[in-house]
């Protein structure tokens, strides 16, 4: 009976043998695989989407790498490949791995208080260089398992407002999966590390290779060079000993001590040796006369913090190697002035100053720079005229004039009693051609409170580092000047020489050198090339 009452709908059920076979024929119909194979290419479509959005969006972390901050990033690529960019200099191009997977990484800004505190510690040097790959790769394992998260969930995203389907948007999630794991798998599994061995230049590098010279021999100058700063900094501790075996200047409660500083270059040691002697000498005012950077870019910005480490009045103008970009990081720290054909008091002292006219970070794309040509002399010196106005105009007498190129000096001469700029990289003092019924003018060129920055370590004698501190009497004249020298690269003695000024209202008994004066002549005078400006490039 039961069996009867069933039979019809069994008959009528959709699963008997005829209905399957009709729906089967149906399910092979051209317009039916053509839907298909739609949803496929439409999965297919999504997914890469998903993948390639994920990867720009969340393809980056920013890791510490020594002392420097860098970004790593991934992007699609079908040759694979490595760019380590260092602005400005250019980009380094490796062909480190195969695979759909191109890494940039970028090296941004170098931490001041990490670099100091290699310096500080010579043996971290050697430990730094050795975490610098375990660096490199924890930041790219973090980059990889940051860049598959995000591009299986940009997928899933994109895929659920496309298809607005459960089943379609996991399918999709699982094929970027596997897509974005294989791909990076690809790259990993295809890692060549010697291809640091052979790296390819772009940008500034192949145009300036002076800048890089032999990098091998570089590294290992400054291994030696960082051997030798644990003894530097301790006898540089000593330079306040020195001054009594030296001749005696009986400070009075009016004098002033000011530190005069040029050309740091990037040399970190050059603030440690500032900090020093603005401590042991009681400096009341440090003046900077330009270059404290190589190429005034955005990285060598943080530099510039250590200024405000100093808790004292720092007077600073840009030098040819310092963009406005750098001018501006100075201006923001709190003791700093900037000074742009202006005047300003501190300390007592009224001092003006005004920055070199040119922006030479580079001598190959910038031939300027390269040397004295009468159009170059004519800019310079067109700037000491400018500031003679300045100070000219001024209502209070000027004490001390900045210039970054010594060539700018000839307008000053009788316009204030004391010149100080830097450039050159070698100390020199000297008197400025006097003026008929005016005062004389007494020019002191700064050598490189940096050493020159790492193009003092490519020449046979490395550049020491310099500075002076000058002693100004209650009349606010220069009454004496410590120069003190501490040897460059792998030398670490310290010397500190006392000039004492017998008659302060003439100026210290030195040389008259002339300055470059403006005219059709390509190169100055044989009696100027004392003071014609090299490149420091």
């Amino acid at each position: 009976m039961d069996g009867h009452e069933n039979e019809p709908r069994r008959t009528g059920d959709e699963t008997s043998p005829v209905r399957g076979r009709v729906r089967r024929a149906a399910g092979w119909r051209p317009g039916h695989r053509l839907r298909r194979l739609g949803i496929v290419l439409a999965l297919l479509a999504v997914t890469l989407g998903g993948i390639v959005i994920g990867t720009y969006a969340g393809g980056h972390v920013g890791t510490d790498i020594g002392p420097f901050r860098a970004e790593l990033k991934l992007s699609p690529s079908l040759s694979g490949g490595t760019t380590v960019d260092i602005p400005p200099l250019g980009a380094l191009l490796l062909d480190s791995h195969d695979g759909p997977a191109y890494l940039t990484v970028e090296v941004g800004s170098l931490d001041q208080g990490r670099t100091e505190a290699l310096i500080d510690d010579p043996a971290s040097i050697s430990r730094a260089s050795q975490s610098a790959v375990q660096d490199v790769r924890d930041g790219v394992i973090r980059l990889g398992l940051r860049t598959l998260a995000s591009a299986v969930l940009a997928t899933l995203i994109l895929a659920a407002l496309v298809f607005r389907d459960v089943r379609r948007t996991a399918w999709a999630g699982g094929m970027a999966l596997v897509v974005t794991a294989g791909s990076l798998g690809m790259a990993a599994s295809t890692l060549r590390p010697q291809a640091i061995e052979e790296p390819r230049y772009e940008g500034l590098l192949v145009n300036a290779p002076a800048i890089v010279g032999d990098a091998r021999r570089i590294a290992n100058d400054y291994t030696k060079y960082a051997e030798q700063l644990q003894r530097l900094v301790s006898n540089v501790s000593k330079l306040y000993t020195t001054v009594s075996a030296l001749p005696v200047v009986q400070p009075s409660p009016g004098t002033t001590r000011v530190l005069h500083v040029s050309d740091i270059h990037l040399n970190p040691t050059g603030w440690q040796l500032i900090r020093t002697v603005v401590e042991q000498f009681g400096i009341d005012v440090v003046v900077d006369t330009g270059d404290m950077t190589d190429w005034g870019s955005e990285p060598e910005a943080s530099f510039v913090g250590s200024i405000g480490l100093l808790k004292k009045p720092y007077v600073f103008i840009r030098g040819n190697h310092d963009s406005p970009r750098t001018a501006a990081a100075v201006a923001q720290q709190p003791n700093a002035i900037v000074l742009n054909n202006s005047v300003t008091t501190v300390g007592g002292l009224t001092i003006a100053g005004v920055g070199d006219p040119r922006f030479t970070p580079d001598k190959e794309t910038s031939p300027a720079g390269s040397g004295l040509t009468s159009a170059v002399a004519d800019q310079v010196i067109g700037t000491g005229e400018q500031l003679a106005a300045t100070i000219e105009k001024s209502p209070r007498k000027v004490d001390i004039a900045l210039i970054h190129d010594p060539a700018s000096a000839g307008p000053l001469s009788g316009v204030c009693p004391l010149v100080l700029s830097g450039h050159t990289h070698s100390r020199q003092v000297s008197k400025l051609p006097q003026v008929d019924g005016k005062q004389p003018t007494t020019l002191m060129v700064q050598g490189s409170t940096g050493g020159a920055g790492l193009r003092g370590l490519e020449g046979e004698k490395p550049t020491p580092l310099t500075m002076t501190v000058l002693y100004f009497d209650q009349q606010k004249l220069l009454q004496a000047y410590d120069d003190i020298t501490v040897g460059g690269t792998g030398q670490s003695q310290v010397n500190l020489e006392r000039h004492v000024i017998r008659d302060p209202a003439k100026g210290d008994q030195v040389p008259v050198t002339p300055t470059p004066t403006r005219g059709p002549s390509e190169s100055p005078s044989p009696g100027t090339t004392t003071l014609s400006p090299t490149p420091t490039s």
